[in-house]
């Protein structure tokens, strides 16, 4: 996940874009704050490191040793997210973005499951062009896809089937990749039994389902910088639909959806502008925003959780 300061948050106020006619001076950046980002990561590494021992069944109070039974899924969900952050980072430098490091947000395993609320980076500029804003709003996600992915394959091949009525607790919807994943590397469960996912293969579920809500094209998540990029005046309109569709989904679908739309609706639907909006996206610009696109519908879906 990004978040783009706009001129005001950065020290430079921006005349109206008709007068613009130089690129602003913006405030020296301030050094990288990595006691901060370090402790934040060492701490959330502890708290999945947790989850995912509790997930796996390990009474870790009454023999503390098993916290290692938690290894798997913290070390390959914080490895999704921290090659997502390090994608919009890594994009940022490259254009001369003036951006944070990663930090990451830890969370206590009950009632969080998963240990972490995830993990963020700030750019602290202005962005010129709509090019570099697509680019590093996009490789995030794609970087991390890749990850998860590859998670969701090794774990896949790793997990068990058990009987229907022998398990507990939520099920996990099926996006399209899911599915496209299971079809080829492992046999369809026989009516009545259902797949117990390994640890790697619900990190990498958890990493394509983080994946779509920063796809979601609103306000100033990675979508809405993708949505912002392609569209540009109309990204607002995108946003205020997609916060609709999103309460019809927590009618239909999972509930959750109506808190997320209300989480979109209070962080803003509004992006603010680049310096040179009129400056045209290139081939390879539009091949990443159309790859994200599919990125987002391979991803999504409509009931992620169900009892």
């Amino acid at each position: 996940m990004t978040e783009y300061s706009d001129s005001r948050a950065s020290g430079t106020h921006l005349p109206p874009e008709s007068l613009i006619t130089e690129i602003p001076i913006v405030r020296p950046e301030s050094p990288p704050a990595y006691g901060l980002a370090l402790s934040l990561f060492i701490a959330t590494l502890g708290t999945t490191l947790l989850a995912g021992a509790l997930l796996d069944g390990a009474d870790v109070f009454t023999h503390p040793a098993e916290l290692t039974r938690g290894i798997p899924f913290a070390f390959t969900l914080l490895a999704i997210l921290l090659t997502h952050e390090m994608g919009h980072y890594i994009t940022s430098r490259y254009y001369g973005v003036k951006s944070s490091l990663p930090y990451f947000i830890p969370a206590p395993p009950i009632p969080f499951i998963i240990g972490t609320f995830g993990a963020f980076i700030n750019m602290r500029s202005p962005i010129l062009r709509r090019g570099p804003l697509l680019e590093i709003g996009a490789m995030g996600p794609i970087a991390g896809f890749v990850v998860a992915v590859v998670a969701v394959a090794a774990g896949l091949v790793q997990s068990t089937v058990q009987p229907a009525n022998s398990m507990e607790g939520m099920k996990l919807g099926s996006p399209l990749l899911l599915q496209a994943l299971s079809a080829v590397l492992i046999t369809t469960p026989a009516e009545g039994y259902e797949l117990l996912l390994h640890p790697v293969a619900f990190a990498g579920w958890i990493g394509l389902f983080v994946t779509a809500l920063n796809l979601l094209p609103i306000g100033q998540l990675d979508g809405g910088h993708i949505t912002y990029a392609l569209f540009g005046r109309h990204h607002r309109t995108i946003s205020i639909v997609a916060v609709l569709a999103l309460a019809v989904l927590g009618v239909v679908g999972w509930p959750g959806w109506f808190v997320w739309g209300i989480l979109g609706a209070i962080i803003g639907l509004r992006h603010p502008p680049v310096v040179d909006q009129d400056y045209p996206l290139n081939r390879r610009q539009r091949l990443i925003a159309w790859s994200s696109v599919a990125i987002f519908v391979l991803t999504f879906t409509p009931v992620p959780f169900a009892m």
